[in-house]
C-alpha cells in the first residue's frame, strides 16, 4: 500500500475533494467510522502512564464505548496535565518507535511536549495537504511557507503538507520582508502561508519597492492562521492583497496545523472530524452546549499512534455552524475562534478579549497594522491603554483629525467592552514587532503585585 503522502499518488490529482470517501461520508456512515477509531484510540491510549493509570482508576476502557457519544464518560485532559506528566507520561509506545517531537515555548514552567511516529506525520501531512486541497491549492502550485520552522508545528506542519499535496514547496521561514517578495517574484509562488499580522507587514515592502501584486506576481491564494484574528483583519489582508485569505485552524495538541480549514466557499472551517472528535462545552459547567451556542472546543484524536489524547480542553471559544456546505463535504464545520478562555482579561470588573477591540479597530482605514493593549495600575486603579498605529499619510495630518479619529475610537471601544480605554496614536513602525505571533497584549499589573 501506497504511504498517505506518497509523491507520485497524488501529483495529478484533480476534482474537488483529496479523498472523496472520507470527506462526504453519510452521517451514519461517519459515526460509525468514528466508534471505531474511538475504541482503537482508547486502547492506544491506555498503554500510556497517565492513562492506563487513570483509566483503572476510573473503571474506563474501550468497552465502556456502545457510540461515540459515550466518550463523555471519560474525563478532560487539560494542559496542566500534559506539564505535570512532563516529558512521556502520555506517551503510548516505546520511545525508540517515535521519530518526532514538537513542543510549546514552556516559559511559564513544563512545555507541553507531543511525540509523534511515522504513521502519525504521514496523516498529518495528508490532513494539512487535504485541506489546501480544499482550499483551491493544487499540485500545480508554488507554495512559499512564510513560517517559523523547528519546534512550532505551523513550520514543518505546512511543509510537509504542501509537499504531500505535490507543489513545490519554498521553505522561506520568518521575516526578512525583501527576501520573501524576491523569492516570490524569481519563483512564481502562487500560495503563500503566514500569519496574519505579518501579512499586514509585508504589504508596506511591496508599497515601499513599488512593486503591483497583481501585475508583478503569481499570487492568487493566502492562508492565515497560528494567531486568533478578525474576520475584519482578514478582509483587510484580502483587500491589501487583491486575492483570497483562507482561515486555518490547529493547534499542537492536536498534531498542529489541518484540524480545520476553510473551503473555497469561505462559509466556515471544515473539522476532518475522521481524525478528531470534537465536543463544544461551557467553559465553566463543562455541560454541552446547545447547537450553535459558543463555547469551548473540547477535542479527541482520533487517528494518532505514538500519543493520542483524550477530550482536550483547547480553551478555543468557537461554535458549530448549522447547515450543510455548498462544496459537498459533509464533516461539521467550526466558526471562527472568537477568543481563548485564558486570553480573557478583567479590568473594572468587565471582561474583555483582545479580539473585541481589534473588531473595532480594523473598521477604520485611517488605522495601520499594528495595535497593542497595555494593563497597567495607575493610583491603584486598572487602567487600559490603546496604543494604535495610524497610516502614515494620517499621522502627518492635521491634529484636530487625529484627536477627533482618537476620540471616535475611544467612543466605539467604550461601547463594544462597557469600559472607557486610554488611547494613544502612534506613527507607523513604532509598536515593537516579532518574527513570530503578534503580542496584542502587555499586562503590567501582575509586574505590579496587582
Amino acid at each position: 500500500m501506497l504511504p498517505l503522502c506518497d509523491f507520485t499518488s497524488h501529483r495529478k490529482k484533480k476534482g474537488m475533494y483529496w479523498q472523496k470517501d472520507l470527506e462526504t461520508m453519510t452521517a451514519s456512515q461517519l459515526e460509525a467510522y468514528q466508534l471505531q477509531k474511538l475504541k482503537e484510540t482508547i486502547s492506544r491510549a491506555g498503554q500510556s502512564p497517565y492513562y492506563g493509570a487513570l483509566f483503572k482508576k476510573k473503571g474506563l476502557s474501550a468497552t465502556s464505548l456502545n457510540a461515540v457519544e459515550n466518550i463523555g464518560l471519560f474525563p478532560m485532559t487539560t494542559k496542566e496535565d500534559l506539564r505535570g506528566n512532563f516529558p512521556y507520561g502520555f506517551l503510548a509506545m516505546p520511545l525508540d518507535n517515535t521519530i518526532r517531537l514538537h513542543c510549546s515555548s514552556g516559559t511559564t514552567g513544563n512545555p507541553t511536549v507531543i511525540f509523534h511516529n511515522r504513521h502519525d506525520l504521514d496523516s498529518w501531512a495528508n490532513l494539512v495537504a487535504r485541506s489546501l486541497f480544499a482550499a483551491g491549492a493544487r499540485p500545480t502550485d508554488v507554495f512559499q511557507n512564510i513560517c517559523g520552522y523547528g519546534l512550532f508545528t505551523g513550520g514543518l506542519g505546512f511543509q510537509y503538507g504542501a509537499e504531500c499535496l505535490g507543489a513545490l514547496t519554498i521553505p522561506a521561514g520568518a521575516g526578512n520582508s525583501k527576501r520573501q517578495i524576491q523569492l516570490m517574484q524569481n519563483f512564481g509562488t502562487t500560495v503563500v502561508h503566514a500569519i496574519p499580522s505579518y501579512l499586514t507587514r509585508l504589504h508596506t515592502f511591496f508599497e515601499e519597492m513599488g512593486i503591483d501584486i497583481a501585475r508583478d506576481t503569481s499570487l492568487r491564494l493566502l492562508v492565515i492562521g497560528a494567531e486568533p484574528h478578525t474576520e475584519a483583519q482578514r478582509q483587510r489582508i484580502q483587500e491589501l492583497f487583491g486575492i483570497k485569505a483562507f482561515n486555518s485552524f490547529g493547534l499542537s495538541e492536536m498534531n498542529g496545523p489541518g484540524v480545520a480549514f476553510e473551503c473555497e466557499h469561505q462559509t466556515g472551517l471544515h473539522l476532518w472530524e475522521d481524525a478528531f472528535l470534537a465536543e463544544i462545552v461551557n467553559p465553566d459547567s463543562l455541560e454541552p452546549v446547545a447547537e450553535g451556542e459558543v463555547g469551548e472546543l473540547v477535542m479527541t484524536t482520533l487517528d494518532r499512534q505514538a500519543m493520542p489524547l483524550i477530550r482536550y480542553r483547547t480553551r478555543d471559544l468557537t461554535r458549530f455552524l448549522p447547515g450543510d456546505c455548498p462544496c459537498g463535504r459533509t464533516h461539521r464545520r467550526i466558526d471562527r475562534i472568537t477568543g481563548r478562555t485564558d486570553d480573557m482579561f478583567i479590568v473594572k470588573g468587565c471582561n474583555i478579549f483582545p479580539m473585541q477591540v481589534e473588531k473595532i479597530l480594523m473598521n477604520f482605514p485611517e488605522i495601520g497594522h499594528d495595535y497593542l493593549i497595555v494593563l497597567e495600575t495607575i493610583n491603584g486603579v486598572d487602567e487600559m491603554l490603546i496604543k494604535v498605529e495610524v497610516s502614515r499619510n494620517w499621522f502627518a495630518g492635521e491634529l484636530d483629525a487625529l484627536e477627533n479619529l482618537r476620540r471616535r475610537i475611544v467612543d466605539e471601544v467604550r461601547d463594544e467592552v462597557l469600559l472607557t480605554p486610554q488611547v494613544k496614536l502612534v506613527e507607523p513602525g513604532a509598536l515593537p514587532k516579532q518574527e513570530g505571533k503578534a503580542v496584542r497584549v502587555q499586562d503590567l499589573r501582575k509586574s505590579e503585585g496587582a
